[in-house]
């Protein structure tokens, strides 16, 4: 009597060069002995594919050959169908010059986007209005308005992404976190999509 197992494949997984990938690596088993059984096994892949850093997994060859290494087992997969590879290469240590260049070009072009931002909205004039209205006087550069409002900007935006440097505020994820989170899942999605007849041969070693 075969034994029924569940079988989940991980998202995405990162992949260094020349790295030896294991079936629990992007595998998820419901039984801990058979998740066991397989955890120094190996897979070999070929593939072929448009891009040079991803390539796909897919679900039903795994399945296959998870079949084929243990018969007396009956594995259905739940959750996705494939997994997405990213092989990542040592990274490079960045040159402080570029980093001064990237971080000089960022700070330039943020404050040209307030002051423009600040310009088109007439800003200026709103805090006049503000001053007068709790005054009844008229002044051209009410600093009890624009200092705080200058803080308030600078605290906002630490407040929005949800950083602090390296320390989080809270434990929610910044919109910036689910933007990229969400670009990424787009990525996947469209290099699923374009592998889809791509043909990966998989061979397994002990």
């Amino acid at each position: 009597m075969q034994v029924t197992t569940y079988v989940r494949l991980r998202r995405k997984i990162a992949l260094k060069e020349n790295e030896q990938l294991y079936v629990t690596d992007f595998v998820t088993f419901s039984s801990v002995e058979v998740e066991a059984m397989f955890r120094e096994t190996i897979i070999s892949l070929r593939y072929k594919t448009t891009y040079d850093r991803y390539f796909v997994i897919d679900g039903i060859r795994i399945l296959n050959e998870l079949k084929r290494l243990a018969p007396n087992y009956h594995f259905e997969l739940i959750g996705p169908t494939e997994t997405v590879v990213n092989k990542t290469k040592e990274k490079k240590r960045a040159s402080y010059l570029l980093f001064v260049f990237v971080w000089i070009l960022l700070f330039v072009g943020t404050a040209m986007t307030i002051i423009n931002f600040h310009y088109d909205v007439s800003m200026q004039e709103v805090h006049e209005k503000i001053h007068y209205i709790f005054t009844g006087e008229h002044h051209e550069n009410p600093l009890w308005i624009q200092i705080p409002y200058s803080f308030g900007l600078g605290i906002g935006m630490f407040i929005f992404l949800n950083r602090l440097w390296k320390k989080r505020i809270n434990d929610e994820p910044s919109p910036l976190e689910i933007e990229i989170f969400k670009y990424d899942r787009d990525i996947d999605d469209f290099i699923v999509s374009s592998d889809k007849n791509t043909s990966i041969k998989e061979e397994n070693d002990y």
